[in-house]
This record gives C-alpha cells, structure tokens and sequence, in this order.
C-alpha cells in the first residue's frame, strides 16, 4: 500500500509539473492584467500604461491595467500575493515595495516568500515641488518660510521613496516641523498640491511635470546626482548642500509558485519592449530612465533596496501614518 501511494503521489508531481511546462509554454492565451498598485497618474500607473502597450505587442494577448491603490502600495501588493500563480495577475508596484517592509508591522507580504522579481522597467528622481501662491523660488526660501508659517507636505503615500525624501529633506536635515499628508498616490498628491492644499509636495517627476510646465506649480529641486534635461534649470538637493540622491524605481512582480518559464518570457517582453525607440522617446519625454535587466539583476535591487531603506526607517523613527 505504501508503494502505491509513493507511486500515486509521485504521478501526481509528474503530472502537476508537466501541467505547468505545458502552461508556460502556451501562456498567455488570454489577457494579461496589470495590478498598479497606486491610483491613476503616478510613475507606475504612466509606466503601466507605457509599457502595456507594447506588452500587447510581444505577448499577442491584451494586457489590460487596473489601479488598487491603498496603504503606500500595500492593497495592491496583498491582491497580487493572493493571485493564482498563472502568469495573468501582475503587480506593477514602485520601490515603496522595499520600504513598506521596514515601514508597516505587518504590510501584509513577504517580498521574498510571497513574489518573484520580474523586470525593473524605469526610474526617475524625486522632486520638491510648490504651489505658485507660496513666495518662495529655492529651498532655502522655503525652509525659512516654513520655519514662520507652519505647513504640511502632500506625498503619493506612506512609505514611498517621495515621502521619504521630504522627511529627510524636511525634518532629519532641516529640522522643520512640517508633517506628511499621504494620498492614494502620485496623481491625488500633486492635484492637492495644485489646489494648494497642502502648498508643498514631493514626488517622483512625472507627475507634476505636467503642471510645471503649465505654471500651475513651481519645481524647486530634484533628488538626483544630476540636473534632469526634461528640467535643465531644476538644481539637485546636492548642488543646494543637502546630499539627498533618491529615486523611485517602478517593476513588475508575479506570485510566488508562478512557472518560472512565465515569468522569463515576461522579463524578455518588457526587455524587447525598452528596446523599442518610440518607447524609449516617451520614457524621455517624461524623465524616466528605462532599465530592464535579467531577473536575477532586479531581484538582488530589490534586496538591496530592502536593506537600504530599512536602514533610513529605522534612524529616521519613520512610522506609517
């Protein structure tokens, strides 16, 4: 009887792992969804949505992007952990999914257990922006200002790399008493800033660019080593003499157990798809860097960003609100 049932068991394997070698080498054979796990008009929504396209392209099966924004990415997170592992539920999250470790007691995943690392697809720099009402044109103005008339910074949620950003530049380097207000996202964030309420903000460029551009906000500094050439008269944090480098970094992620013949063929199709000069001429256009890379690249990022920020969490007493 044992024999038999080693021998049932091990036809069940068999048969569980010839299943899956058959799936991936068919998948997708129907549309493919894109979890963002941010509300709409943040980096990962826009890149989502980039990308998306040219995804429909290479995989020949639509690939359609739905928002679940919540909790600094987490709500997202949690739906993606929960998924079928069938290649057809995919998280397309920012580097709050590295934060939110070391941020939430319980953030309701575990990176390395509960996901497997797709593709890096883009990154770009933080930025400090104002709205136009505020008579302040540098960040030293604004320091001072603030130091006088009490006020509050919008960032896309608790935990992302913005947030993090403003409270170093704010409170750990400055020593302002000047709170977060978090938002489901880059998109709300910017539009409350635009509204002037709160009158500052921080967020990764390409959501306030358009309304910089528009005069409807005043862009103050960004978060990288270099001037950005989407915003050649912007100056870094460092240039101003605070050595504050950051970035938000958007990817993809799909459930643990996943086959990893899908989850390869996913990294090749976002890789073909950087590749692609009209691709690469929006990501400009909008002051990402796309990135792409072997699985095995981004899932060593992604570790490092773990350790990295939880590092800035902890000397920071930085907790969710």
């Amino acid at each position: 009887m044992r024999k038999l049932l080693s021998c049932v068991a091990l036809g069940l394997a068999c048969a569980g792992g010839a299943w899956a070698q058959g799936a991936a080498t068919t998948w997708p054979t129907k549309p493919v969804h894109l979890i963002v796990a941010f509300a709409p008009g943040g980096p990962a929504d826009i890149i989502a949505r980039l990308v998306g396209v040219r995804l429909t392209e290479e995989l020949g099966q639509p690939v359609v992007v739905e928002n679940k924004g919540g909790a600094g990415g987490n709500v997202g997170a949690q739906m993606v952990a929960r998924a079928a592992p069938d290649g057809y539920t995919v998280l397309v999250t920012t580097s709050a999914f590295a934060v939110n470790v070391s941020l939430f007691s319980n953030p309701g995943y575990e990176p390395e257990k509960d996901f497997i690392p797709v593709a890096a697809i883009a990154t770009q720099p933080n930025m400090i922006v104002v709205n136009p009402s505020l008579p302040v044109k540098t960040i030293p103005e604004l320091i001072d200002w603030a130091r006088k008339h009490p006020a509050a910074f919008g960032t896309p949620g608790s935990g992302t790399t913005p947030h993090l950003t403003g409270e170093n530049l704010f409170r750990l380097t400055s020593h302002l008493d000047m709170p977060a207000v978090h938002f489901k996202g880059a998109g709300p964030a910017v539009a409350a800033v635009v509204g002037g309420e709160p009158p500052v903000g921080a967020a990764a460029i390409a959501s306030p660019l358009p309304h910089i551009k528009a005069g409807k906000l005043r862009a103050l500094a960004v978060s990288s080593a270099r001037r950005v050439p989407a915003l050649p008269d912007v100056p870094t944090l460092t240039e101003l003499g605070f050595p504050i480098q950051d970035s938000t970094w958007i990817g993809l992620f799909v459930p643990a157990g996943t086959p990893p013949a899908i989850a390869a063929k996913l990294n090749e199709a976002v890789n073909r798809a950087l590749q692609n000069p009209e691709m690469k001429e929006r990501l400009d256009a909008q002051a990402f860097e796309g990135v792409g890379g072997s699985q095995r690249e981004f899932a060593d990022y992604v570790r490092s960003e773990i350790s990295k920020w939880g590092k800035v969490v902890k000397a920071g007493n930085i907790r969710p609100e």
